[in-house]
């Protein structure tokens, strides 16, 4: 909405269901535009709040909060405080609080106390104890307590600064469904030839050429399987195998595995496509 300033004597505003009667400009400027439409006459039944207009410049969160402010405002020295222009403000702004909130000032009022009473202490002739020192100054413990608070105020300044969950950033989530079941994809026989013809190629790497005529046991080699099965719940299927012995021994603990499967007594998974194949025990239902 667009208001501008016109003579009190413009006509009235138009009224819903009325014949458009007043003229649309008046003198020359129109008071205001109400979507689009001029306005002669502000409404009767406008009303503002009082306290809609009010500006709060400096906002405290106690006390000490305020008369930290008036002391720091005006670079006196906190050390040496004085008493009689930061009693007067303070008193000034507790004034002004009262009218508002009497609750919120009680607090306020309660510090005015203490600084009306150490500033009439200070009016007092300074008399020493009877142990010959002098009497402390009637602004040490307030300083004291101003000190401790300026440090407090900054510490949490500097805790406020760092980067806080949900207000300078997120946690990402994700979630994932699993399944109670585990579903190991099945081992194909092009899969054990894959794994086979790996070990080979390895076996030749260390080979030795050497002919030597060497009687070997397919049930043995079974047997050394079993016991190696025994001892570990899986193990990688190129592990079962001993490169070092030439193939020969590794082609016949390759059969002595496949009758091992045959007989069921051991079980050849593998977690995931191109994943290791482990080997393991056959578990019988009791």
């Amino acid at each position: 909405m667009k208001l501008a300033q016109l003579p009190s004597s413009a006509p009235e505003l138009l009224v819903e269901g009325r014949p458009d009667s007043t003229p649309s400009v008046v003198d020359g400027v129109g008071l205001a535009k109400l979507y689009g439409e001029p306005l002669f006459k502000l409404p009767n039944d406008l009303y503002i709040p009082p306290d809609a207009l009010e500006v709060f410049l400096e906002a405290f969160e106690g006390p000490l909060d305020l008369l930290l402010y008036l002391i720091r405002k005006q670079n006196f020295n906190i050390l040496d405080i004085p008493m009689a222009s930061v009693t007067l403000q303070y008193l000034e702004y507790v004034d002004q609080i009262r009218v508002h909130n009497l609750e919120l000032a009680a607090e306020y009022l309660l510090m005015a106390a203490m600084l009306i009473e150490i500033k009439s202490r200070m009016l007092l002739p300074v008399k020493k104890a009877d142990t010959g020192e002098e009497v402390n100054d009637p602004r040490a413990e307030l300083v004291r307590r101003l000190l401790e608070y300026e440090q407090m105020k900054l510490a949490a300044q500097q805790i406020d600064s760092l980067p806080q969950l949900g207000r300078d950033y997120v946690r990402a989530q994700i979630y994932i469904e699993q399944s109670m079941v585990p579903r190991w994809p099945e081992v194909h026989a092009v899969d054990l030839q894959s794994a086979w013809a790996d070990v080979l190629k390895r076996a030749k790497l260390t080979a030795h050429h050497t002919i030597s005529r060497e009687e070997l046991s397919v049930r043995a080699h079974m047997t050394g399987i079993l016991r190696r099965l025994q001892s570990a719940r899986f193990v990688e299927f190129s592990d079962l195998f001993e490169p070092a012995r030439g193939v020969p021994v590794l082609v016949v603990n390759f059969i002595a595995l496949l009758e091992l499967a045959k007989e069921t007594l051991i079980e050849i998974t593998q977690a995931e496509a191109f994943a290791p194949i482990y080997v393991r025990l056959s578990y019988s239902p009791n």
